[in-house]
């Protein structure tokens, strides 16, 4: 952990030595404070003599002034101390803040970068809760211990040898004291640092499930509310709610019960110091200032022990948070890239699997000996039965998973000698359900191409049917969408989709049946504009309502792992297979969908 932490405090050295400089004055300031006490009580109340250190600093005349001008001498060097600390400790608490800030904001673009890379196998195989606590949560924790613990702890171990150093001056034998009890207090914290590490994993653990609960129900209102299955889902988060709770209650019995050991150790040995110190008083061997400073070095010296032996809470939960954090950016299940790969301008289209085999947990494959090709410019629809694997042959084209056995080539080149951005950029798709994003219209047309100019966007959502709806709304394309487009109507979600890919113009099309959950009207719009955007392109469509692609050029039926059957309508319907029983399922009984 100290080697994650290390690397990602590194590139900010020049705040770090600021911050360790200010902390440094704070403690010399610290190290003073007691001093100008002592002068009162042993030089103005009393009537010791003063320390030859202090005849130095202040001019051997100084004896001949009077007290009062003592006690003013006395008083301005507390307040001096005590602005010197007090800038010290903003310079401190800036800079602290600022390198936590851009540690967490470092780590964040890392590990969104990292999960950006991931293959859509990670996110099958793991919950986004998880992942959206983790992003917060735990880089939150990570963050503050970058920033001030880490330098905490080690200017409280130079505060405790320093410490030691001016106590051992002022007098030995009571220094004993403390030096003897500190080897128990670190044995303590040494053995009480493992349990405290387990509680914060379970707590942890139990917060990413309220997470996962919270963000299901919000993004399943409107299904939750149909069925009126709000109570349950209450129920639900409150089961998880409560074994938060039950987590949370007993990670703390474990770490609130380093404080009281601390300060009881720390106050039996106030009270030997205080007990022996009166001894002394009284027998003539030290003054009343040398015991009040002694005692102030004491609370001092146990201060950073206790910080240091409190901190073992900080240790393990950052500890904790970094184990989640290097969980997900140690994940190795990034789509390799080649550095020198292929960045195709433009595509034909030519597209042909062989013998490609794959199942999103490889010990159950899902396509076994997959072999097809599509030619350039070809109309090609995939049917079959109910996880017969018609999604997962199409996200194997844009490198979404890959294979596990076989190839696939594009234009005769194998895709893995693509790079992936320019192969993905080749590839449009208009999927059953439009996600649209924050953000305008105009936005949302031109997340298919960022660059793409005010005149463009217009083209495309003309030729996708969308623009007449768009302008009559009250900001026309800069015209805020709610949640996932949750303000527009099915069709006008999936014309803007449309629009998203004519702006994109790539020259490979994948169509997830965007018609399937349209009313009649809609559809209408819909097919239009995707007539005018399949013109001269490679279109591969999975089919639920066969009259979609009657008049395909090719027809792929996968079946058990395999092309099942391939051919035109007419052909399949001769060859009474799968499809010809889909064909009848369908349309002998009057539906307009296939069980698919």
């Amino acid at each position: 952990m100290l080697k994650f932490v290390g690397d990602l405090i590194r590139p900010y050295r020049s705040r770090l030595a600021i911050i360790l400089l200010a902390m440094f004055i704070e403690t010399a300031m610290s190290l003073a404070s007691p001093w100008p006490l002592k002068i009162i009580l042993d030089n103005v109340i009393g009537n010791r003599k003063l320390e030859p250190w202090i005849r130095f600093f202040l001019g051997s005349d100084i004896e001949h002034s009077s007290k009062l001008y003592f006690a003013g001498i006395a008083a301005f060097v507390f307040v001096g101390i005590g602005i010197l600390g007090a800038a010290a400790s903003y310079i401190d608490n800036y800079y602290t803040e600022s390198v936590g800030q851009y540690v967490a904001h470092d780590l964040r673009m890392r590990m969104y970068h990292h999960l950006q890379r991931l293959s859509l196998g990670y996110y099958t195989s793991h919950q986004t809760g998880t992942i959206l606590s983790t992003f917060t949560s735990d880089i939150q924790t990570i963050q503050g211990f970058a920033s001030s613990s880490t330098l905490s702890i080690l200017v409280d171990l130079l505060t405790i040898v320093c410490m030691l150093g001016i106590m051992f001056w002022l007098n030995w034998d009571f220094t004993l004291i403390a030096v003897a009890v500190t080897p128990f207090l670190l044995l303590f914290v040494g053995r009480f640092k493992k349990a405290v590490k387990k509680a914060t994993h379970e707590v942890r653990k139990e917060q990413s499930e309220i997470v996962a609960v919270v963000q299901q129900g919000l993004e399943s209102m409107q299904v939750v509310k149909a069925f009126g299955q709000e109570k349950t889902e209450e129920e639900l988060l409150q089961e998880v709610s409560h074994a938060t709770v039950g987590a949370a209650l007993k990670a703390r019995s474990v770490k609130a019960l380093l404080s009281p050991v601390v300060t009881i150790t720390v106050t039996a040995c106030t009270a030997i110091v205080l007990w022996r110190g009166a001894a002394l008083i009284l027998a003539g061997s030290m003054t009343i200032g040398e015991l009040t400073v002694y005692l102030a070095y004491l609370t001092k010296f146990f201060k950073p022990v206790k910080d240091l032996a409190t901190a073992t809470n900080a240790i393990a939960q950052a500890a904790v948070g970094a184990e989640r954090v290097r969980a997900i950016l140690d994940t190795d299940t990034i789509i390799p890239e080649k550095k020198d790969g292929l960045e195709p301008e433009t595509l034909a289209g030519d597209i042909e699997f062989e013998h490609a085999a794959f199942g999103y947990d490889p010990a159950v494959p899902i396509l076994t000996d997959v072999n097809f090709r599509i030619k350039p410019g070809q109309f090609v629809g995939i049917v079959g039965p109910t996880g017969s694997g018609k999604s997962t042959v199409v996200s194997l084209i844009p490198r979404f998973y890959d294979l596990q056995a076989g190839s696939i080539k594009i234009d005769g080149q194998n895709i893995g000698d693509y790079k992936l951005k320019p192969l993905r950029d080749q590839i449009g798709y208009v999927l059953q359900e439009t996600v649209l994003f924050r953000g305008t219209i105009a936005e949302n047309i031109a997340f298919g191409r960022p660059n793409a100019t005010r005149e463009e966007i217009i083209k495309a959502a003309q030729l996708a049917n969308a623009h007449d709806f768009i302008t009559a709304m009250p900001k026309g394309y800069d015209t805020m969408v709610g949640e996932r487009g949750s303000t527009l109507s099915g069709g006008q979600r999936q014309r803007i989709g449309i629009a998203r890919v004519m702006v994109r113009n790539s020259p490979i099309l994948i169509l997830d049946e965007p018609t399937a959950a349209l009313d009649s009207e809609s559809e209408k719009l819909v097919i239009g504009a995707l007539e005018r955007l399949m013109k001269g392109r490679t279109v591969i469509t999975i089919a639920h309502r066969l009259s979609t692609i009657r008049d395909a050029d090719q027809i792929i039926v996968v079946k058990d792992g395999i092309v099942a059957e391939n051919g035109t309508h007419d052909e399949l319907i001769a060859l009474n297979g799968t499809y010809a029983e889909l064909h009848r399922t369908q349309f002998d009984t009057g539906t307009t969908k296939v069980n698919a």
